[in-house]
């Protein structure tokens, strides 16, 4: 029989979204050797890129205080979440993928569809946009490309005209392959130079490259001169892609070990605290031994909730207690988009140092979507709170290391 191979850890990583990743890339700051253990790409992949702080106001910080008291949000602070989304702007930055923006306020950038979505950070590679109906635009789309509508945009603006590109690649994923060839790029090049067009700004599908988006749009910009702009297309997600992969680089290059598509098969315990976990996988297992733990796994939708028909609900790593919404009756409605569907608020009830309640392990602490009230869609505040949580977290982590 193979022997189980042991690796040790300050702090264990479970989970590899926006929150664990942010809570990961903070304690390597500070000195501290980590993991993040995921078992597959995060929601993050799919999203715009974009860091939704929280939606229906102008002022997202300031408007903090009218959420409910129950809301992670309120927990942390103000101060906590400007300094954690600064960290995250400076991370960014040096990975090369810049963020515009300010939690002081939200922005408009365009969809698909040509309807503004209100958001906070953008990548520096979209546009943050005031008067939609007003701007000149020139939309370059590009043939066969379905997660892309530059006929509703120009339907939603009366200064704006659409070309069609046939560059012989018909998918995102493709594209932004493609963009990254010198060849490929030169030839966009050439088709944008030989558009007529004066004042109007050109607003593509954001599939300018996976690794370097900012210095293939300069280059364009450079060569063309004509300011360019992304907008983001349906999932799946270029910008999330650049997201998700920009912090897993950062965590690299900072130290960190990622132990990625690993399944928890165990969970060992000692007293009141978490000694480690055992990864399943082909070979010899890994027990990785840790004297921290963050779980940051996601609600339903990512796996770190599991519920039945039953109106029960589980977490799926440590089989912590779940809040859960009574009155199952009321869960079905014509109109869920004021209210909100009572089953966001299902998650893990925690302590401010973000222990789970009603649990007594020392060494277990909980951040991101699967935290009890978040409800990310109602109030549309998913990354903000993801980012927020997981460097709060990580603070109340580090406390207990020292």
């Amino acid at each position: 029989m193979e022997k189980m191979k042991v690796d040790g850890y300050d702090a264990v990583i479970i989970g590899g979204g926006l929150s664990g990743l942010m809570a990961s890339i903070w304690l390597t700051t500070k000195g501290r050797h980590v993991a993040v253990v995921s078992k597959g790409d995060p929601m993050c992949c799919l999203s715009t890129g974009c860091i939704d702080v929280l939606g229906h106001t102008d002022s997202p910080l300031k408007d903090i205080r009218k959420l409910p008291s129950s809301h992670p949000y309120r927990m942390i602070g103000q101060d906590t979440i400007k300094e954690a989304l600064a960290f995250f702007k400076e991370v960014m930055e040096g990975i090369g993928l810049h963020y515009t923006g300010d939690p002081s306020r939200n922005a408009e950038i365009l969809t698909p569809v040509g309807t503004p979505k209100t958001t906070c950070l953008v990548p520096s590679t979209m546009r943050i946009m005031s008067n939609l109906e007003d701007e000149y635009l020139h939309v370059v789309s590009f043939k066969g490309l379905k997660d892309f509508y530059p006929s509703y945009i120009i339907s939603r603006n009366k200064n704006a005209n659409f070309s069609i590109f046939d560059m012989g690649v018909y998918n995102t994923m493709g594209l932004a392959h493609a963009f990254e060839e010198k060849a490929f790029l030169g030839r966009f090049i050439r088709r944008i130079r030989e558009l007529e067009i004066s004042d109007a700004r050109i607003a593509v599908p954001a599939v300018l490259g996976l690794r370097s988006p900012e210095r293939i749009m300069e280059e364009i910009r450079l060569e063309t001169e004509k300011d360019i702009f992304e907008i983001p297309t349906l999932p799946p997600s270029i910008p999330g892609l650049r997201l998700f992969r920009g912090l897993k680089q950062a965590l690299l290059e900072k130290g960190g070990q990622i132990y990625w598509g690993k399944e928890i098969a165990s969970v060992e315990k000692t007293g009141n605290k978490v000694e480690a976990i055992t990864l399943a996988g082909e070979g010899k297992p890994t027990r990785v031994h840790g004297k921290t733990f963050l779980l940051s796994t996601g609600s339903f939708i990512s796996g770190g909730l599991y519920a039945t028909r039953e109106s029960k609900a589980y977490e799926t790593v440590f089989d912590l207690p779940v809040y859960m919404p009574d009155k199952r009756h009321k869960w079905f409605n014509d109109d869920f988009f004021k209210t909100g569907h009572p089953i966001e608020r299902a998650g893990i009830l925690v302590r401010e140092s973000f222990r789970p309640k009603d649990n007594d392990i020392d060494n277990l602490f909980v951040s991101g979507s699967i935290l009890a009230f978040s409800e990310i869609m109602k109030y549309q505040c998913g990354h903000g709170l993801a980012i927020s949580t997981g460097v709060a977290a990580a603070k109340q982590m580090d406390g207990f290391l020292k």
